[in-house]
């Protein structure tokens, strides 16, 4: 992500913070639509994202185009995001799909965790090659991709994981699903200043012993921490972390294939 991009990221999240509770799900699905518009136009995302032109004429240009068809705390997003210097087209697109999903997981009800459903449907993904074949698919048309989520997670997952889900598999913009659903759920984390941390464990962890190690991983980070824990009965035994880029570790199958290295050497 380019300095410019960071800035104008920075500028439009705090102006989707300044709505407060005006910002909710329609908001969000009408940024989602508004990304779309831009995605099947190239003269209309190319003026947008111009770092060259008016800033102040882009955010007008985006007000005449949505204005009449979306909400107005959509709108008046949009127009922010258009006045800002992006390093790229396709920057922008970005980031109006992170504000949305921000919308959604800053608006989600109570009890409604939205990063743990994100991630078991991540789960539910990576265990079945059918199910991601058909939700990454070039040639499948994407609303039927949309259908496809919604049969998918009716009952089973909220109104706003439903929205996100169906956002990522109809404009994935190049990304496999198992990416984009680790992009939105570390927006969701981010959305409460929490960072996401990946628990990869040979055994399902007691309760207690996950809380410890969150404690510690906490600690030792400096940030509040979101757990998932993954069962990959191929690590034998420990735990392996995965942070951002970081990872620790301390699986014993891990420590067998260092024992194998050291004495191949």
């Amino acid at each position: 992500m380019g300095s410019a991009t960071r800035e104008a990221l920075a500028r439009s999240v705090a102006a989707l913070s300044a709505q407060g509770t005006k910002a909710d799900l329609a908001t969000a699905e009408d940024l989602f639509a508004a990304s779309k518009v831009l995605a099947d136009s190239a003269q209309l995302r190319a003026v947008i994202s111009d770092a060259s032109a008016d800033p102040q004429g882009k955010a007008a240009l985006a007000k005449q185009v949505f204005g009449r068809q979306l909400s107005a705390p959509a709108t008046e997003l949009l127009s922010v995001v258009a006045g800002q210097r992006w390093s790229g087209q396709k920057d922008v697109l970005a980031a109006i799909e992170e504000l949305g999903i921000r919308a959604i997981a800053q608006s989600a009800p109570k009890g409604v965790d939205i990063a743990a459903e994100l991630f078991a449907f991540g789960g539910a993904v990576t265990s079945d090659a059918q199910l991601e074949l058909a939700l990454r698919s070039k040639l499948a048309d994407p609303a039927a991709k949309g259908a496809l989520v919604d049969r998918l997670l009716n009952g089973r997952a909220s109104a706003q994981t439903a929205a996100i889900v169906r956002q990522l598999v109809v404009q994935p913009r190049g990304r496999g699903i198992r990416e984009a659903l680790r992009e939105a759920t570390r927006v969701v984390a981010a959305q409460s200043d929490l960072t996401v941390a990946t628990v990869y464990t040979a055994h399902p962890l007691p309760a207690a012993q996950l809380e410890r190690l969150q404690a510690t991983l906490a600690g030792k980070y400096g940030k509040q921490l979101k757990l998932n824990e993954i069962v990959d009965r191929s690590l034998l035994g420990g735990v392996r972390v995965q942070i951002g880029d970081d990872v620790i570790d301390g699986s014993i199958a891990s420590r067998i294939n260092e024992l194998r290295l050291q004495l191949a050497g």
